[in-house]
């Protein structure tokens, strides 16, 4: 039996993955300003090829997908995220 993976809101995300690269499968966005609000954590690093390298396999089966930085600002601890979406294609290629 496969475990079914747990969503996480972009809140957690920002406090546990500051600095980092982060792959959401089957991402919920805000239709009003496409913000991410939650999505199943695939993988994350502070590398942006071992993102992308690693987390190809790990899409399939997804309806979209969203690759982001998480950046937190230091002097005032605040996140910025610059997104970019993938929607998924026969071939998967999630290349740099």
């Amino acid at each position: 039996m496969k475990a079914k993976k747990k969503t996480v809101n972009i809140n957690d995300i920002k406090k546990y993955f500051p600095d980092e690269w982060i792959l959401l499968g089957n991402p919920e966005i805000n239709e009003k300003n496409q913000a991410i609000l939650s999505g199943i954590l695939l993988y994350h690093s502070p590398d942006k090829k071992e993102v992308c390298y690693l987390g190809k396999p790990l899409i399939s089966g997804y309806e979209k997908t969203a690759l982001f930085f998480n950046r937190v600002t230091p002097h005032k601890k605040r996140s910025v995220i610059a997104s970019l979406f993938y929607p998924v294609s026969q071939s998967n290629d999630l290349s740099i």
